[in-house]
């Protein structure tokens, strides 16, 4: 009689509960990274969006200016600002993508928005 070479039927289950209990730990923690990135994404474009009404307001003769060019929107936020005055703005980051939510600047540099708590804006 010849003797077949192959894996068993448990031994390929094992296998598959192994893979899937893996799966399981890191889908989690994959997720909690794709969020943590996304809120750092907010947080850049926000404090760049602030440079640029800083170099307004530095070439403006201390003024802010509304017209002043924000950064590009990313794929996960957009940025906008609004209440501007000389001596005042807002900057709010939208959520576009993985979030729900907003994230605030303003001149006096005090953060808010919906999203502060999860992504540590504070």
């Amino acid at each position: 009689m010849k003797k077949q070479n192959g894996f068993t039927l448990i031994e390929l289950m094992i296998t598959i509960l192994i893979i899937a209990v893996l799966a399981a730990i890191a889908l989690p923690s994959y997720t909690a990274y794709l969020e943590r990135a996304a809120c750092e994404d907010g947080k850049a474009l926000l404090n760049g969006a602030a440079n640029a009404m800083e170099r307004a307001r530095a070439q403006n003769n201390g003024s802010y200016d509304a017209n002043t060019t924000m950064p590009n929107s990313t794929s996960e936020f957009g940025v906008a600002a609004s209440n501007v005055s000389a001596a005042d703005y807002r900057l709010t980051a939208t959520a576009a993508g993985r979030l729900n939510g907003n994230l605030t600047l303003n001149a006096a540099n005090v953060r808010g928005g919906s999203l502060a708590g999860q992504c540590a804006w504070q």
